[in-house]
């Protein structure tokens, strides 16, 4: 949700960019002509695709496989002490003393395996973060590389909510993952 919300605003400050530029460009477009070259880029289906992006997605699915596995035998055993607790009660089996010290531990194991959850969470997006990071740096380098040599004006990342709709022509996306494949 904050990802969308900072995409949205970070593709109004560029059309606004866009605008001001273009406006500031009519004005000097009397002195002097100016072609505006524009290209847009799916930096999502780039990361999907390029190398290093599939093997980031193997890693963290691996390490989401293997958290969920734990948090999956937690869960089925909590559920088990869950199920034998209400047994108990329902059995008339535990004095008051017993039934609320089984209670408070159901609750504890219950809280810390929210914790766990939270913290297992926390460690994928950090680690996800920091693998998208490294290409993101890497495409915005290509980038830069692409629109200087070729005389784009502003390269867009296409987003549901930015690039609504372009010539295919004008998707460097392909571009930018053979040379970001090849090493460039």
């Amino acid at each position: 949700m904050k990802a969308a919300l900072l995409r949205v605003m970070f593709s109004s400050l560029v059309a606004l960019s866009a605008c001001l530029l273009v406006a500031n460009g009519a004005a000097e477009a009397q002195q002097k002509p100016a072609a505006v070259k524009i290209g847009y880029v799916d930096l999502q289906r780039a990361l999907n695709e390029v190398g290093d992006g599939k093997a980031a997605k193997a890693k963290l699915k691996k390490m989401f496989d293997e958290r969920q596995k734990k948090l999956d035998a937690s869960q089925e055993e909590l559920k088990k002490f869950k199920e034998k607790l209400e047994g108990e009660i329902k059995g008339n089996l535990l004095t008051e003393d017993k039934k609320r010290e089984k209670m408070m531990e159901y609750q504890r194991s219950f809280y810390e395996l929210q914790v766990t959850y939270t913290k297992l969470q926390k460690e994928l997006t950090e680690s996800e973060a920091k693998e998208t990071k490294k290409i993101f740096t890497r495409f915005q380098t290509i980038l830069k590389d692409i629109g200087l040599a070729s005389g784009y004006t502003m390269i867009f990342e296409k987003t549901e909510s930015s690039v609504l709709w372009a010539p295919a022509d004008l998707d460097l996306t392909d571009q930018l993952i053979q040379r970001y494949n090849s090493g460039q």
